[in-house]
């Protein structure tokens, strides 16, 4: 598929789920967050559905994220079936890591091809301030679980904050160096104004608007053609096909602002 701007669009984001296991400043805030009702949530059956269609259409990289997807259950029999799924050549997950350690060789047989971890600091008060009830022991183990599973390039997502963890950078780089993983630097950003993306610091992401290449699917089933927009399609079942394409054509060639949804709900 390509969007009015002749971009190619064959990377879906499928969050599964807004709750999550940490707490993260630069993500939720210190009060707490108002929860979607779980019949909101979208079904394992209907994400399925979503994907098969989208599939047809081009979409060929899945990634799946949260909230933290490794706090919704049967998450493996979900990587299992969609992987099945014909045209999905890349299947991925974005995840903070602290469940990893159970899972992380359930998840490689049942057909995930890699793994993005995200690890902002390796300084463990740090990192217990940063996520506010994190444990970094319980995220280095997610590491070496995935490692020790067999995922090969997985990416290691460090949200750069200045004055705070920039420091780190190259014990960072070592750390991923001596474990065969890829650091992915990321500039802090607010969704509400798309200003806050400009780089502070040398990062490989946020990318820029003329290459992005996505859709994203909430865990309610409304369809985000652009991260940093209020545009939203929600997804007709009667019709996903449709909704995809709505989508697609709804993607603005830049973003500006996004006031409707928020860090946890939409998995970056």
């Amino acid at each position: 598929m390509y969007d009015r701007f002749n971009r190619r669009i064959h990377y879906l984001r499928v969050s599964v789920t807004d709750r999550c296991d940490l707490r993260c400043r630069y993500c939720m805030p210190a009060g707490g967050i108002v929860l979607k009702d779980r019949r909101e949530i979208l079904s394992y059956e209907d994400i399925l559905r979503v994907v098969r269609v989208a599939a047809g259409l081009g979409i060929d990289k899945v990634r799946l994220t949260g909230g933290e997807p490794l706090v919704r259950r049967g998450m493996v029999s979900l990587v299992e079936r969609m992987a099945g799924i014909p045209g999905i050549r890349e299947l991925c997950m974005t995840t903070n890591g602290v469940q990893l350690k159970g899972v992380a060789r359930s998840l490689k047989q049942a057909g995930l091809d890699r793994l993005n971890i995200s690890l902002d600091t390796l300084d463990r008060e740090k990192y217990r301030h940063l996520t506010r009830v994190g444990d970094l022991d319980k995220v280095l183990a997610g590491v070496e679980a995935a490692r020790e599973a067999g995922f090969q390039n997985t990416k290691i997502n460090m949200v750069l904050i200045p004055g705070f963890n920039d420091d780190e950078i190259p014990r960072m780089k070592r750390f991923c160096s001596e474990r065969g993983l890829v650091l992915q630097r990321i500039n802090r950003y607010v969704l509400a104004d798309i200003n806050t993306r400009n780089r502070l610091l040398p990062a490989e992401r946020p990318l820029d608007c003329s290459l992005c290449n996505r859709l994203r699917l909430l865990s309610d089933g409304r369809l985000k053609p652009c991260l940093f927009s209020d545009i939203e399609i929600p997804v007709d079942l009667g019709d996903i096909e449709g909704s995809i394409r709505r989508a697609v054509d709804s993607k603005p060639g830049q973003g500006s602002f996004n006031r409707t949804t928020q860090n946890w709900q939409i998995g970056g």
